[in-house]
């Protein structure tokens, strides 16, 4: 199925690596105009280089999204370079595996600050140069928003405020004709998340075991779901968390996981 998103301007944060990347290319190769942003300048840069490859205009720059200011100022470069916003995919987001009893304070919050305070951060910019009606907002959230695991209880709390900051938004911009989306992927091939969390290949085999269909997902699949709740096809959908993981979000628990957090 082809979507055709031609003179359509897409903001992805987080978009220059892993999932986020592979959706802004998604995009990229349905026509539509690109601005990416993270805290990385080489990968903006090299994350620009990509889409425009695939053919896309597109632009960046290197953005924090724990400072206002600094996604405000982001956001303005979007707007100056191609006008109002059309798609919002607000995907930045931090995580690493640790038992709740050993997790610092500084922790905690790092991971409250990059992936909820930063998506507040995202939506608060971008709504008044969001189209209306029209306009198309995606939070990335995850499983663990809705289902919990081990070691994951800072990132759990975060991801469970992203899908309720969606349901919220769903109500009060929804008489202006905005959507807005949860998608909740899962074990995705290559992610940062997965080479974080099940580094070794055993950790990897028993956890492509719990998953119903017995393999990792690719970044492309969750563009394409973006696609499609973006097009005129997904224009009744809004205030949903749609996973798109292969069934993962139905048994979390791996086995031997346990077993590496105790390391």
């Amino acid at each position: 199925m082809m979507f055709d998103f031609s003179g359509k301007t897409v903001l992805v944060s987080g978009g220059t690596s892993g999932i986020n990347l592979g959706i802004a290319e998604s995009f990229a190769k349905a026509g539509a105009n690109l601005f990416v942003f993270s805290r990385d300048p080489e990968k903006v840069e090299n994350a620009v280089t990509r889409l425009q490859e695939l053919g896309a205009v597109a632009g960046g720059c290197s953005c924090d999204v724990r400072n206002y200011e600094a996604v405000a100022t982001a956001v303005g470069q979007c707007v100056e370079l191609y006008g109002k916003l059309d798609v919002v995919v607000s995907g930045a987001a931090g995580n690493f595996p640790c038992l709740a009893r050993d997790l610092s304070s500084n922790g905690f919050r790092a991971v409250m600050e990059i992936d909820l305070l930063g998506t507040h951060h995202v939506m608060h910019a971008t709504y008044p140069v969001l189209r209306k009606p029209g306009a198309s907002v995606i939070n990335i959230s995850s499983p663990h928003a809705h289902t919990a695991l081990i070691g994951q209880s800072h990132v759990c709390a975060a991801k469970a405020g992203i899908d309720q900051i969606t349901r919220t938004l769903a109500l009060e911009w929804g008489a202006e004709g905005i959507r807005i989306n949860s998608v909740l992927p899962g074990p995705i091939e290559g992610s940062g998340g997965m080479e974080k969390l099940f580094p070794t290949k055993q950790l990897l085999d028993a956890k492509l075991k719990s998953v119903p269909l017995r393999r990792l997902g690719r970044a492309e699949e969750i563009g394409a779901l973006c696609l499609f709740i973006s097009s005129d096809m997904g224009s009744y959908i809004t205030g949903a968390a749609i996973p798109c993981d292969g069934g993962n979000g139905l048994n979390l628990q791996p086995a031997r996981y346990e077993e590496y957090l105790a390391h």
